[in-house]
Protein backbone atom coordinates (compact mmCIF):
# COMPACT_ATOMS: atom_id res chain seq x y z
CA UNK A 1 0.00 0.00 0.00
CA UNK A 2 1.41 3.72 -0.78
CA UNK A 3 0.95 5.54 2.84
CA UNK A 4 1.06 8.70 2.90
CA UNK A 5 2.47 8.76 6.82
CA UNK A 6 2.15 12.77 7.77
CA UNK A 7 -2.09 12.21 6.63
CA UNK A 8 -2.79 8.98 8.29
CA UNK A 9 -0.84 10.85 11.87
CA UNK A 10 -3.42 13.67 11.25
CA UNK A 11 -6.24 11.72 10.74
CA UNK A 12 -5.24 10.25 14.01
CA UNK A 13 -3.43 6.65 12.89
CA UNK A 14 0.09 6.10 13.87
CA UNK A 15 2.93 4.15 11.87
CA UNK A 16 3.76 0.93 13.75
CA UNK A 17 6.57 -1.56 13.40
CA UNK A 18 3.82 -4.14 11.90
CA UNK A 19 3.92 -3.51 8.23
CA UNK A 20 0.36 -2.82 6.55
CA UNK A 21 -1.32 -2.42 10.51
CA UNK A 22 -1.68 0.83 12.49
CA UNK A 23 -2.81 2.18 15.64
CA UNK A 24 -6.01 4.15 16.03
CA UNK A 25 -5.63 7.30 18.47
CA UNK A 26 -8.19 8.87 20.78
CA UNK A 27 -7.50 11.52 23.08
CA UNK A 28 -9.37 12.05 26.52
CA UNK A 29 -9.60 15.66 27.70
CA UNK A 30 -8.91 15.79 31.30
CA UNK A 31 -8.83 11.60 31.58
CA UNK A 32 -12.08 11.25 32.18
CA UNK A 33 -14.81 9.23 29.86
CA UNK A 34 -18.16 7.35 30.16
CA UNK A 35 -18.04 3.70 30.59
CA UNK A 36 -20.43 3.06 27.85
CA UNK A 37 -17.79 4.14 25.39
CA UNK A 38 -15.39 1.19 26.78
CA UNK A 39 -17.82 -1.36 25.22
CA UNK A 40 -17.55 0.40 21.42
CA UNK A 41 -13.66 0.31 22.47
CA UNK A 42 -13.82 -3.43 22.52
CA UNK A 43 -16.00 -3.92 19.79
CA UNK A 44 -13.69 -2.08 17.72
CA UNK A 45 -10.68 -3.88 19.22
CA UNK A 46 -12.06 -7.18 18.61
CA UNK A 47 -13.37 -6.60 14.97
CA UNK A 48 -10.54 -4.46 13.95
CA UNK A 49 -7.83 -4.74 15.67
CA UNK A 50 -5.92 -7.44 17.70
CA UNK A 51 -8.58 -7.51 20.93
CA UNK A 52 -6.02 -5.22 22.98
CA UNK A 53 -6.41 -1.29 23.65
CA UNK A 54 -3.20 0.24 25.35
CA UNK A 55 -3.90 3.27 28.01
CA UNK A 56 -1.26 5.97 27.07
CA UNK A 57 1.01 8.38 29.42
CA UNK A 58 -1.06 11.17 28.43
CA UNK A 59 -4.68 9.58 28.90
CA UNK A 60 -5.66 8.95 25.34
CA UNK A 61 -6.14 5.23 24.28
CA UNK A 62 -4.63 3.42 21.18
CA UNK A 63 -6.10 0.63 19.93
CA UNK A 64 -3.37 -1.80 18.02
CA UNK A 65 -3.31 -4.22 14.76
CA UNK A 66 -6.02 -2.70 12.56
CA UNK A 67 -5.17 -2.73 9.03
CA UNK A 68 -4.82 0.09 7.28
CA UNK A 69 -7.37 -1.16 4.76
CA UNK A 70 -9.61 -0.60 7.66
CA UNK A 71 -9.17 3.30 8.99
CA UNK A 72 -12.58 4.48 6.99
CA UNK A 73 -14.60 1.58 8.72
CA UNK A 74 -12.88 2.23 12.41
CA UNK A 75 -13.15 5.87 12.08
CA UNK A 76 -17.04 5.37 11.53
CA UNK A 77 -17.48 2.93 14.63
CA UNK A 78 -15.19 5.77 16.57
CA UNK A 79 -17.46 8.47 15.69
CA UNK A 80 -19.75 7.68 18.54
CA UNK A 81 -17.23 7.71 21.39
CA UNK A 82 -15.39 11.38 19.50
CA UNK A 83 -18.68 12.60 19.47
CA UNK A 84 -19.47 11.45 23.54
CA UNK A 85 -15.63 13.00 24.48
CA UNK A 86 -16.51 16.65 22.45
CA UNK A 87 -13.73 16.61 20.45
CA UNK A 88 -12.47 18.79 18.26
CA UNK A 89 -12.90 17.75 14.72
CA UNK A 90 -12.99 18.36 11.32
CA UNK A 91 -15.83 16.76 10.05
CA UNK A 92 -17.65 13.36 10.72
CA UNK A 93 -16.62 10.18 10.22
CA UNK A 94 -12.91 11.28 9.40
CA UNK A 95 -10.94 10.11 13.09
CA UNK A 96 -9.60 14.09 14.03
CA UNK A 97 -6.27 16.20 13.56
CA UNK A 98 -3.93 14.38 15.82
CA UNK A 99 -0.75 15.86 15.02
CA UNK A 100 0.99 17.95 17.44
CA UNK A 101 -0.69 19.60 20.40
CA UNK A 102 -0.97 16.33 22.72
CA UNK A 103 -4.22 15.64 24.96
CA UNK A 104 -4.67 17.90 28.23
CA UNK A 105 -4.05 15.33 30.91
CA UNK A 106 -5.92 15.79 34.27
CA UNK A 107 -5.60 13.87 37.52
CA UNK A 108 -9.00 13.16 38.63
CA UNK A 109 -9.52 16.76 40.44
CA UNK A 110 -12.49 17.48 43.54
CA UNK A 111 -15.23 15.34 41.83
CA UNK A 112 -13.56 12.29 43.96
CA UNK A 113 -10.25 13.79 45.76
CA UNK A 114 -10.24 15.06 49.35
CA UNK A 115 -7.10 17.45 48.28
CA UNK A 116 -7.83 17.94 44.96
CA UNK A 117 -9.21 22.35 44.91
CA UNK A 118 -10.58 22.67 41.67
CA UNK A 119 -12.58 20.44 39.18
CA UNK A 120 -9.63 19.73 37.14
CA UNK A 121 -11.56 17.84 34.10
CA UNK A 122 -13.55 20.65 33.51
CA UNK A 123 -10.62 23.18 33.34
CA UNK A 124 -9.14 20.66 30.71
CA UNK A 125 -12.00 20.33 27.99
CA UNK A 126 -12.23 24.29 28.38
CA UNK A 127 -8.45 24.31 27.25
CA UNK A 128 -9.19 21.54 25.11
CA UNK A 129 -11.96 23.62 22.95
CA UNK A 130 -9.58 27.13 22.76
CA UNK A 131 -6.50 24.82 21.52
CA UNK A 132 -7.51 22.27 19.22
CA UNK A 133 -7.17 21.07 16.50
CA UNK A 134 -3.16 22.36 16.05
CA UNK A 135 -0.03 21.22 15.07
CA UNK A 136 1.99 22.41 17.41
CA UNK A 137 3.90 20.31 19.78
CA UNK A 138 2.68 21.45 23.60
CA UNK A 139 1.68 19.74 26.61
CA UNK A 140 -0.54 20.96 28.95
CA UNK A 141 -1.45 18.92 32.44
CA UNK A 142 -3.53 19.70 35.35
CA UNK A 143 -3.55 19.05 38.69
CA UNK A 144 -5.76 19.60 41.97
CA UNK A 145 -3.10 20.58 44.73
CA UNK A 146 0.72 20.97 45.09
CA UNK A 147 0.77 16.59 45.44
CA UNK A 148 0.44 17.03 42.05
CA UNK A 149 0.21 13.62 41.23
CA UNK A 150 -0.43 14.76 37.64
CA UNK A 151 3.13 15.05 37.47
CA UNK A 152 2.34 18.45 35.91
CA UNK A 153 6.03 19.93 36.17
CA UNK A 154 7.47 17.69 33.45
CA UNK A 155 5.02 19.74 31.24
CA UNK A 156 5.02 22.77 28.98
CA UNK A 157 2.16 24.05 31.14
CA UNK A 158 1.81 22.83 34.29
CA UNK A 159 -1.68 24.16 36.75
CA UNK A 160 -1.70 23.37 40.05
CA UNK A 161 -4.80 23.76 41.67
CA UNK A 162 -4.81 26.12 44.92
CA UNK A 163 -6.99 28.09 47.59
CA UNK A 164 -7.15 30.90 49.83
CA UNK A 165 -7.72 29.13 52.68
CA UNK A 166 -10.41 30.84 55.04
CA UNK A 167 -10.67 31.07 58.80
CA UNK A 168 -13.34 31.12 60.58
CA UNK A 169 -12.07 31.99 64.42
CA UNK A 170 -15.19 31.28 66.35
CA UNK A 171 -15.12 27.59 64.62
CA UNK A 172 -11.65 26.59 66.26
CA UNK A 173 -11.83 24.81 69.39
CA UNK A 174 -7.80 25.29 69.87
CA UNK A 175 -7.02 21.76 68.94
CA UNK A 176 -4.08 22.49 66.87
CA UNK A 177 -4.80 19.74 64.06
CA UNK A 178 -3.84 22.61 61.17
CA UNK A 179 -1.47 23.45 62.57
CA UNK A 180 0.57 20.08 62.61
CA UNK A 181 -0.51 19.09 59.66
CA UNK A 182 0.99 22.01 58.15
CA UNK A 183 4.04 21.50 59.63
CA UNK A 184 4.15 17.89 58.79
CA UNK A 185 2.58 17.74 55.49
CA UNK A 186 3.57 21.37 54.12
CA UNK A 187 5.27 24.57 54.38
CA UNK A 188 4.89 25.80 58.02
CA UNK A 189 2.43 28.17 57.24
CA UNK A 190 0.23 27.77 60.49
CA UNK A 191 1.29 28.72 64.01
CA UNK A 192 -1.31 28.76 67.29
CA UNK A 193 -0.82 32.29 68.52
CA UNK A 194 -3.48 33.47 71.70
CA UNK A 195 -5.53 30.29 70.93
CA UNK A 196 -6.45 30.42 67.40
CA UNK A 197 -4.50 29.82 64.29
CA UNK A 198 -2.68 32.21 62.43
CA UNK A 199 -1.10 32.06 58.61
CA UNK A 200 1.82 33.31 57.38
CA UNK A 201 0.86 34.59 54.04
CA UNK A 202 4.57 34.60 51.96
CA UNK A 203 4.75 31.17 53.00
CA UNK A 204 1.40 29.80 52.21
CA UNK A 205 1.12 27.57 48.79
CA UNK A 206 -2.98 27.66 49.06
CA UNK A 207 -2.69 23.69 49.22
CA UNK A 208 -5.61 23.14 51.53
CA UNK A 209 -4.31 21.18 54.09
CA UNK A 210 -5.62 22.82 56.91
CA UNK A 211 -9.50 22.61 55.69
CA UNK A 212 -9.29 19.10 55.25
CA UNK A 213 -7.77 18.21 58.63
CA UNK A 214 -9.94 20.79 60.77
CA UNK A 215 -12.89 18.97 62.73
CA UNK A 216 -15.17 21.82 62.78
CA UNK A 217 -14.81 23.25 59.27
CA UNK A 218 -13.05 26.70 60.64
CA UNK A 219 -11.15 26.53 57.90
CA UNK A 220 -12.91 26.25 54.25
CA UNK A 221 -12.00 26.68 50.84
CA UNK A 222 -12.22 30.28 49.22
CA UNK A 223 -15.23 30.81 46.35
CA UNK A 224 -12.59 31.78 44.34
CA UNK A 225 -10.12 29.66 42.19
CA UNK A 226 -6.72 30.02 42.24
CA UNK A 227 -3.94 28.44 40.66
CA UNK A 228 0.06 27.79 40.03
CA UNK A 229 0.57 27.83 36.36
CA UNK A 230 4.12 26.16 35.71
CA UNK A 231 6.33 25.98 32.28
CA UNK A 232 8.55 24.76 30.20
CA UNK A 233 9.11 21.42 31.59
CA UNK A 234 10.61 18.56 29.70
CA UNK A 235 11.55 15.16 28.98
CA UNK A 236 12.87 14.00 25.86
CA UNK A 237 16.44 13.54 24.53
CA UNK A 238 17.96 17.00 25.32
CA UNK A 239 17.98 18.79 28.69
CA UNK A 240 15.52 17.36 30.57
CA UNK A 241 13.88 19.71 33.05
CA UNK A 242 11.27 20.47 35.53
CA UNK A 243 9.01 23.12 35.20
CA UNK A 244 8.94 26.49 36.91
CA UNK A 245 6.98 28.47 38.92
CA UNK A 246 5.48 31.69 36.50
CA UNK A 247 2.49 32.94 38.31
CA UNK A 248 0.72 31.93 41.75
CA UNK A 249 -2.49 33.07 42.74
CA UNK A 250 -3.93 33.35 38.64
CA UNK A 251 -7.30 33.04 37.73
CA UNK A 252 -8.21 30.33 34.85
CA UNK A 253 -9.15 32.94 32.29
CA UNK A 254 -5.72 34.53 32.36
CA UNK A 255 -3.59 31.03 32.03
CA UNK A 256 -6.49 30.01 28.82
CA UNK A 257 -5.45 33.51 27.02
CA UNK A 258 -1.40 32.73 28.04
CA UNK A 259 -1.38 29.35 26.30
CA UNK A 260 -3.70 30.77 23.68
CA UNK A 261 -0.44 33.37 23.24
CA UNK A 262 1.70 30.63 22.71
CA UNK A 263 0.59 29.65 20.24
CA UNK A 264 0.75 32.42 17.94
CA UNK A 265 4.85 32.87 19.86
CA UNK A 266 5.33 29.72 18.48
CA UNK A 267 4.11 30.60 14.85
CA UNK A 268 6.02 33.45 14.85
CA UNK A 269 9.76 31.90 16.39
CA UNK A 270 9.29 27.73 15.32
CA UNK A 271 11.90 26.95 13.38
CA UNK A 272 10.69 25.46 9.59
CA UNK A 273 13.51 23.79 9.26
CA UNK A 274 12.92 21.28 12.60
CA UNK A 275 12.77 17.64 11.94
CA UNK A 276 9.15 16.64 10.61
CA UNK A 277 8.32 20.47 10.97
CA UNK A 278 8.20 20.41 14.80
CA UNK A 279 9.80 22.42 17.33
CA UNK A 280 9.46 21.87 21.00
CA UNK A 281 8.31 25.24 22.63
CA UNK A 282 10.61 25.03 25.39
CA UNK A 283 13.77 24.73 22.74
CA UNK A 284 11.82 28.06 21.42
CA UNK A 285 11.78 29.94 24.70
CA UNK A 286 15.47 28.74 25.02
CA UNK A 287 16.35 30.21 21.74
CA UNK A 288 14.42 33.59 21.84
CA UNK A 289 14.88 33.97 25.72
CA UNK A 290 12.21 34.22 28.51
CA UNK A 291 11.93 37.91 28.59
CA UNK A 292 10.81 37.45 24.51
CA UNK A 293 8.08 34.73 25.35
CA UNK A 294 7.14 36.70 28.41
CA UNK A 295 5.91 39.62 26.11
CA UNK A 296 4.53 37.80 23.78
CA UNK A 297 2.05 35.53 26.40
CA UNK A 298 1.02 38.61 28.38
CA UNK A 299 -0.76 40.55 25.55
CA UNK A 300 -4.43 41.21 26.59
CA UNK A 301 -3.69 39.48 29.77
CA UNK A 302 -5.14 41.22 32.82
CA UNK A 303 -4.17 39.46 35.42
CA UNK A 304 -6.28 39.55 39.03
CA UNK A 305 -4.59 41.51 42.07
CA UNK A 306 -3.54 38.52 43.54
CA UNK A 307 -1.27 37.61 41.00
CA UNK A 308 2.28 36.89 41.68
CA UNK A 309 4.34 37.04 38.67
CA UNK A 310 8.47 36.30 38.30
CA UNK A 311 10.45 38.48 36.75
CA UNK A 312 12.23 36.36 35.31
CA UNK A 313 13.53 32.55 35.24
CA UNK A 314 16.34 30.79 35.42
CA UNK A 315 16.36 27.01 34.29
Amino acid sequence: MDINTKKLKKNAFRVTKERGKTAARIRVPGGHIDAKYLIMLQEIAEKYGNGTLHITTRQGFEIPGISMKHIPEVNKALQPVIEGLDINQISPNTGYPAAGTRNVAACIGNNVCPFANYNTTSFAKKIEEVIFPNDYHVKIALTGCPNDCIKSRMHDFGIIGMTKPQYEAYRCIGCQACVDNCKKRATGALSFENYKAVRDHERCIGCGECVGKCPTSAWTRSHEKYYKLVIMGRTGKKNPRIAREFIIWVDEESIIKIIQNTYGYIEEYIDKNASGGKEHIGYIVDRTGFQEYKKWVLKNVKLGAKAVMVENIYW
